[in-house]
């Protein structure tokens, strides 16, 4: 039996307010949530952010609910660009600040691991991997001095998009102790030339965080378990091969139109391919 603890990420709960989507996900059983810090959970740019973050983590406390800090909020800062600025963008401190701020929640809620990934490069820079250096590297320093572990995604479509790619840059940080991987299950689907398990057990010295969805070869889709083409029983078990005991918390960010539903289908199916 898969010794997994699985969580649920609150981009899947887009219509709930924050402390009704905690309460969902605890009461159907999950052990704990992946917080995506957004305009409607846990904006981290409203005011008196230092009380609505101790009401968070009395609820996670109240709640039972371990916490990793997701940062892929689409349009908290620019309503008209998706995922702008980026860290290779003219002027990257907005998202520098955004990714502060982040660490700076995680540390108060005793987060497993705050995420984040490159963002897709604007056209015509031609020092946009020295750009992303530079950005992680400013972010790597605070997390250190806040004792926070960062887990850095590759995400299909951005300048680092695979494992290989994560490696060169783990590589060029100088393998920061504070700079581990976030590794979506479905993505390994969707990029990676191993089979999903095998890239599991590479990635697993790394792993510091794990979204798990299904998705279909080439296609970066997020599907619904039984949806794709991931078979999911040897992924589980090759996580429990590499002795990564963090969070594996369902990445499902577009179903928050029926997002207690598609949660308690998900964690049915999670259990059952845990055995």
């Amino acid at each position: 039996m898969s010794r997994a603890r699985f969580g649920y990420g609150t981009n899947g709960f887009g219509n709930h307010r924050l402390p009704e989507a905690l309460r969902v996900i605890a009461d159907l059983g999950y052990e704990g949530v992946a917080l995506t810090l957004d305009t409607n959970h846990l904006d981290p740019f409203a005011p008196d952010l230092a009380r609505r973050t101790a009401d968070v983590a009395a609820d996670l406390e109240r709640l039972g609910l371990a916490v990793v800090i997701e940062t892929g909020a689409r349009y908290l800062l620019d309503p008209w660009h998706k995922h702008s600025p980026t860290f290779m963008h003219d002027d990257p401190e907005l998202r520098l600040d955004y990714l502060r701020r982040a660490v700076d929640i995680g540390a108060e809620l005793g987060a497993e691991a705050v995420s984040f990934w490159a963002g897709t490069a604007p056209s015509g820079i031609d020092d946009v991997w020295d750009r992303l250096v530079r950005g992680c590297a400013a972010i790597v320093e605070h997390a250190t001095a806040r004792g926070v572990t960062l887990g850095f995604e590759p995400e299909p479509g951005m300048l680092v998009e695979d494992l290989a790619g994560w490696r060169r840059l783990h590589a060029d940080l100088g393998e920061p102790a504070a700079f581990g991987l976030t590794l979506d299950i479905g993505h390994c689907r969707c990029l990676e030339p191993l089979p999903v398990p095998e890239s599991v057990i590479e990635a697993g010295p790394y792993l510091v965080n794990v979204q798990i969805d299904d998705m279909r070869r080439g296609v970066h889709e997020h599907l619904e378990f039984g949806e794709g083409e991931i078979d999911f029983p040897p992924v589980l078990a090759a996580l429990d091969t590499t002795g990564y005991r963090g969070l594996v918390a369902v990445e499902l960010p577009r179903h928050s139109h029926a997002g207690p539903a598609v949660a308690a289908r998900s964690l049915e199916f999670l259990r059952k391919a845990a055995g």
